[in-house]
Order: C-alpha cells, then sequence, then structure tokens
C-alpha cells in the first residue's frame, strides 16, 4: 500500500475515495469542529464525514472552505460525505434532504451520501432518490450505511444501480467477516465507523503487545488493521496531535498472524445500534 495518508480505493463507479477519512460523529457546531476539519486537511486528509443527524454540518462546511482556502486546494480535492436521516427517507424527501445538507455544507455537490439506517418499507424509496440524484450528476457516488447482508440483497433486488458503499460499525470486537466477505464478492466497498470503538479498544493487551512490537499506538494497529483488511477508516477526533496520529498508519505493515491475533478478538460486541433491531 502506498505510504500516503491521500492513498485512495476505487469504487465501482470508478470514483477515488481516500482510505482514510476524519469522522464528525459528536461533534458540535463551533470553532472546535471548524478547526478539527483545518487541522485534518492541513496534515494530509482528503476526506470528511457528517451526516444531516449530526447537527454539524454548517461547521464542517464552514471547516472545509477556510480549509480549502488556507491549503490552496479546489474542492474537487477533497471528498466529503453526508447522510440522509431515518425520517426523510422517501423519494420526494429524500431529495429535499439531499438538497438541505448541500446547503448547510455550502456546497454545489457531495462526492458521497449515504442512507443512514435501514428502515424496513422505507429505504427502497429513498434508494431510488440516490440514484436519481447520481444520473443527475449531483452526487459522485451512492451508499448506504447500517445495512447487514439480507438488506444489501434486498436493495439489490429492485436496484438500478448497486451501492457503491455501505459503512458500518467496524472494529477488531465486531468483525463483520460474512457482511465483509458479501460486500468484496459484491464489489460495494466497506467503511468503519467507530473504528476504535469509542476509545474502549485502547487497553486491550493484545493491542498493546502488537503496538509495542511496532513502535506504534493501540489506535495506529486498529487503523492499519481496518486497512489491510480494505476497509475505509474514518476516525473521530477533535485534537490535532491525535488527528495526526491517526494518519500516521501508512508507514508499517501488520504480519499475516499479528492480523489473526486481532481477528481472534472479535466478541461480534456493538457500541452502537443494531441494525436488525433499532426503533429511531
Amino acid at each position: 500500500m502506498t505510504q500516503h495518508v491521500q492513498h485512495t480505493t476505487h469504487l465501482h463507479n470508478g470514483i477515488a475515495m481516500p482510505w482514510l477519512g476524519l469522522g464528525v460523529f459528536q461533534v458540535e457546531e463551533g470553532r472546535e469542529l471548524v478547526e478539527a476539519v483545518k487541522a485534518a486537511v492541513k496534515h494530509g486528509y482528503r476526506s470528511v464525514d457528517t451526516a444531516a443527524i449530526y447537527g454539524n454540518e454548517t461547521g464542517v462546511g464552514t471547516g472545509i472552505r477556510e480549509a480549502l482556502a488556507e491549503n490552496g486546494l479546489a474542492r474537487e480535492e477533497l471528498f466529503v460525505t453526508s447522510k440522509v436521516w431515518n425520517a426523510d427517507l422517501g423519494y420526494e424527501s429524500t431529495l429535499t434532504a439531499y438538497e438541505a445538507s448541500l446547503g448547510k455544507l455550502g456546497l454545489d455537490y457531495l462526492d458521497l451520501y449515504l442512507i443512514h439506517w435501514p428502515v424496513a418499507g422505507k429505504y427502497k424509496e429513498a434508494w431510488r432518490a440516490l440514484e436519481t440524484l447520481y444520473k443527475s450528476g449531483r452526487v459522485k457516488a451512492i451508499g448506504v450505511s447500517n445495512f447487514q447482508v439480507h438488506h444489501l440483497e434486498d436493495l439489490m433486488a429492485d436496484a438500478e444501480i448497486k451501492p457503491m458503499v455501505n459503512q458500518v460499525e467496524f472494529h477488531p470486537l465486531l468483525t463483520q467477516k460474512p457482511l465483509l466477505d458479501f460486500t468484496k464478492a459484491n464489489g460495494i466497498q466497506l467503511e468503519a465507523w467507530s473504528p476504535l470503538m469509542q476509545g474502549r479498544l485502547l487497553e486491550d493487551e493484545v493491542l498493546k503487545a502488537i503496538a509495542h512490537e511496532h513502535g506504534k499506538t493501540v489506535a495506529q494497529v486498529v487503523l492499519r488493521w481496518d486497512l489491510q483488511h480494505g476497509v475505509v477508516t474514518i476516525p473521530k477526533s477533535v485534537h490535532e496531535r491525535r488527528i495526526v496520529e491517526n494518519g500516521t498508519i501508512f508507514d508499517f505493515e501488520l504480519s499475516s498472524e499479528e492480523m489473526e491475533r486481532i481477528d481472534a478478538l472479535n466478541r461480534d460486541r456493538r457500541v452502537g445500534p443494531d441494525p436488525d433491531n433499532f426503533d429511531f
């Protein structure tokens, strides 16, 4: 893998998506958010992931504009993702939600737009709206979030366009191997949210031992494990030092034995809601 924070994978429609991005879940509007986006871009990140429900698209947009100006970059050099919330899942309502997100972000288009959760009976109409946005050139790539294999199969049974990305909770205690195998077999890029299990993995003895071997942090080892599984990762931080640290994962490699030791930590344990049992 190229030793570079801007290394990309190509989605099935040919669009390049960075392997590493900045997540902003639970980061409130304000200067801290703006500065986090700017720090990420300054240190080489080219991908930012937000969502309508995070309530921070305006701040992300401000951070993007300031970062582009300060670093002499064009909008096309960034990969920006947002997501349609459950209350807006429907054909017309999803189209309206997309325009609302663009307005808050202050952007003309998104690089990736996702259905946030697989709400039964609603995601197919929302997907039809995403297909419309994609075919009209309003968005570069479309995908889903928190979809299990059966949700993907159900969606693809009627879809004209196959999802390009599926963003899910993915970390060493939730390796989702059947889902990873399915997405790879179908050319859908898996992306990890909460890759560090909201910090709960940082004291794991197996991870600490592997990190010590490489002179790296536990966070860097976990993010590297994502990459070596072919999974895009978007760790969240508002601290510049941590943002830099999270990006320093392209200068070492885990052995196959180390990968297997990390895989063996799986307990099918979630920190977020279960996609088969949620009520929002």
